[in-house]
């Protein structure tokens, strides 16, 4: 499937962005990380690439912004090609439900967490590549600075401090998995790595480029380099789109209908698979953690260029 040549992205997403500057923006920033409460929230941009290398942008684009869990898609990325098929055995494929940080659900399932972008199972991929890698924070990075074709591309260790600061629950949630024989590294070495993960910064632009893999069977097609492969391409794709939003999955697939991925420093990316990559970034966030004014833009995007994939 090729890009349509005759949609006026531009256009669009110039008219969607100036209707949204008319919404009362309700959300709130993730303050309870205190780095991320420090955020500009009046914050806003849009990139938008195309498997054939069409952009298209709006606001803050290129201004970087922490990812937060919009990392974890990258971590996965890496697990699978390191552990392969082993790893659905740690963690599992389905949509929690609940809130990304629950420790309820983790506890009732013996400490295997349902879906690799909830907390707990992030920490699980965490455990999982420290096993793996000699140096894993650096060579994460270098994983990433590769796939995106920036070496530029860094941790923020202010806002990892932060996040460690205020890391109790995630903390909880890795010594209840520990006491199932789930964690198999130290807890602080894998908290850390995890920390840094989520510390990472891009923008919108270069979130949309590093991302445009999924889009294209797990090939970059701006260099062809092999990602991963088209299975697991399609997999990935498959967790975003059923568990890439927490217990707001099933909106983001009503509104949206696209594989994505939220972050709580307020970004969003999402994937249309043969078009696609686009990364929004608003900091305001709604009750369920999603940026509250990137999902409507996205619902918009979607319905105005009729690209939903369902």
């Amino acid at each position: 499937m090729k890009p349509d040549k005759l949609i006026d992205y531009q256009q669009i997403l110039s008219k969607i962005t100036a209707d949204c500057r008319q919404i009362d923006d309700i959300g709130n920033v993730a303050s309870y990380i205190p780095e991320l409460g420090n955020i500009d929230p009046n914050k806003f941009g849009v990139h938008l690439t195309t498997i054939d290398n069409q952009n298209f942008s709006f606001g803050d684009s290129t201004e970087k912004f922490s990812i937060q869990s919009i990392s974890k898609v990258l971590a996965l990325t890496l697990a699978l090609k390191l552990e392969g098929g082993n790893l659905w055995r740690r963690v599992g494929v389905e949509p929690s439900g609940t809130a990304f940080n629950s420790l309820v659900q983790l506890e009732y399932e013996h400490g295997i967490p349902r879906n690799p972008f909830i907390n707990a199972g992030a920490l699980v991929i965490c455990d999982i590549l420290i096993s793996h890698l000699k140096k894993p924070k650096y060579d994460f990075l270098e994983f990433t600075r590769n796939i995106s074709e920036n070496p530029n591309l860094n941790y923020c260790s202010r806002i990892a401090e932060s996040e460690k600061l205020a890391g109790f629950r995630n903390a909880a949630h890795i010594n209840l998995m520990k006491s199932y024989g789930n964690i198999n590294n130290d807890i602080n070495i894998v908290l850390d790595f995890y920390f840094n993960l989520c510390s990472l910064e891009m923008s919108c632009q270069e979130l949309a480029h590093t991302f445009l893999f999924l889009a294209s069977n797990g090939i970059n097609p701006i260099t062809n380099q092999q990602i991963i492969s088209s299975r697991r391409s399609k997999r990935i794709n498959a967790i975003m789109q059923l568990c890439g939003f927490y217990d707001e999955a099933g909106e983001f697939s009503f509104k949206v209908g696209l594989p994505g991925k939220s972050g709580v420093g307020g970004g969003i990316i999402a994937i249309h698979p043969g078009k696609y990559s686009i990364a929004v970034w608003s900091p305001k966030l709604n009750k369920k953690g999603n940026s509250y004014k990137g999902m409507k833009i996205l619902g918009s995007f979607t319905t105005k260029t009729r690209s939903s994939i369902f």
